[in-house]
């Protein structure tokens, strides 16, 4: 299919659209993650204390589904959404206002249906608001600065969690549904004043129409072609497979109840505390890691070393059954998982095959990266059982395959290209990081 060119792209000033980008996105992460680090837990301890570890399960295994088709519905809807609020702005709006009400939902029933379903709207959506905010790095981003406000932006993620955990940690005796309540609402308020922050209008997208598309070319609309586009597969491989690695701390607060016996409030508690410590680490290599990439213009080094030092991290994870053994595990995974989603995100910002569909394929990777968060706990029970059954130990064995699916992730880093390397794009091969049409939208 031909190129088409984006007429019309307003551009926010750099710092001002950091600021929003990171105010409205963190907190979409405070509303999204607490439930999916903590409330969702003791939610399903609450309703069925007896088989909570199968129900948190099957919960976040549905909610999986949803966070998967969620990013890439949500951009490639974004991508298409031509008014003069914004494509990216009516989504920001959107997505995380019906997420929020989905989780007003949740706190308020003790229905384990409802609850799922509550669960799948919540992934939805917020991952709808998810593909709005990070398709606006190719759409307002100059390419030498997408590596410094990717760091920032990765800050969000775990800032998000921390302030969650915070929070709870402050009001132990409100209520379940009380928390839920100001989850939610905090997930809506932090999006909207980033609108007052970002600017966008409408835009026009001039495409050079064919008379015959090929069926090939149609399905290759939804997801790039492997064939013309392997970098693409290749960096959502890796993306995905990293993400499975990093996602073994959010399994924190089932592992202390159900490994070290801790309460409600020592769980809390603890994870908030192991929150913090990671989250520091992962400020200083986040910020430092993207800045450096983009003065030394080389990112390959930078993702095989965090993918190493992640590594490590799960096997401490794996065999040193110790709360400081954890605590020591979270910072060294927020070491490794800074710099890697840093880099990572200014990769894939170089790579996007068509910058018509910037937010569509943006999502897509934001699948990989948001979809480990619900299969880790899905599959929790079956890999705690096979620890079990072949006698390495549950934890151990659950931890140790995801060490496994980390080191295949830092393998699969070797065929991406490096800045300055080419790149197959929908208007021909360009060198990467030298005028990459998806980082210089006009």
């Amino acid at each position: 299919m031909a190129g088409a060119k984006v007429k019309g792209q307003v551009k926010t000033p750099f710092g001002r659209l950091t600021f929003g980008v990171m105010l409205g996105y963190g907190l979409m992460m405070v509303a999204l993650m607490t439930p999916a680090t903590l409330l969702l837990t003791f939610k399903m301890i609450e309703i069925d204390p007896n088989g909570y570890t199968s129900s948190y399960g099957l919960v976040a295994g549905i909610g999986a589904f949803f966070a998967l088709i969620g990013n890439p519905l949500g951009g490639a809807i974004s991508d298409r959404t031509i008014n003069r609020f914004g494509r990216r702005r009516t989504w920001i709006l959107l997505g995380p206002l019906v997420g929020s009400a989905a989780l007003l939902m949740i706190g308020w029933t003790s229905s384990l249906w409802l609850i799922i379903v509550g669960w799948a709207i919540a992934q939805l959506f917020f991952n709808f608001g998810m593909a709005a905010y990070t398709a606006l790095i190719p759409d307002q981003v100059k390419e030498e600065k997408q590596g410094t406000i990717s760091g920032l932006l990765g800050m969000s993620l775990p800032l998000g969690i921390v302030v969650g955990m915070v929070l709870m940690t402050l009001l132990p005796d409100v209520s379940s549904a009380a928390k839920w309540t100001l989850i939610a609402a905090i997930g809506i308020v932090g999006p909207i004043i980033s609108l007052f922050l970002i600017q966008e209008g409408k835009v026009e997208i001039i495409r050079e129409h064919n008379t015959v598309v090929p069926l090939g070319e149609k399905l290759s609309k939804i997801y790039p072609s492997p064939r013309r586009f392997p970098m693409f597969s290749w960096a959502v491989a890796s993306k995905f497979l990293m993400m499975m690695g990093y996602c073994s701390s959010l399994y924190l607060t089932v592992m202390l109840v159900n490994r070290m016996g801790y309460t409600e409030a020592q769980a809390t508690s603890s994870v908030a505390t192991v929150n913090i410590i990671s989250t520091i680490a992962m400020a200083l290599t986040s910020i430092f890691g993207g800045m450096l990439s983009d003065k030394f213009r080389k990112q390959k080094p930078f993702l095989y070393m965090s993918a190493f030092i992640m590594v490590i991290a799960v096997l401490i994870f794996a065999f040193v059954p110790h709360y400081l053994a954890y605590v020591i595990a979270s910072a060294v995974l927020g070491l490794g998982f800074g710099c890697f989603s840093a880099v990572d995100m200014a990769l894939v910002a170089r790579i996007l095959p068509r910058k018509e569909d910037s937010a569509k394929d943006f999502g897509i990777m934001n699948v990989a990266n948001a979809l480990p968060q619900s299969i880790v706990p899905a599959i929790a029970p079956l890999l705690l059982s096979a620890g079990t059954s072949i006698g390495i130990g549950s934890w151990t064995f659950f931890y140790l395959v995801l060490a496994i699916f980390t080191a295949i992730g830092m393998i699969s880093i070797k065929p991406l290209p490096e800045v300055g390397e080419p790149v197959a794009t929908e208007n021909g091969t360009e060198t990467a990081g030298i005028g990459l049409a998806a980082g210089n939208i006009n």
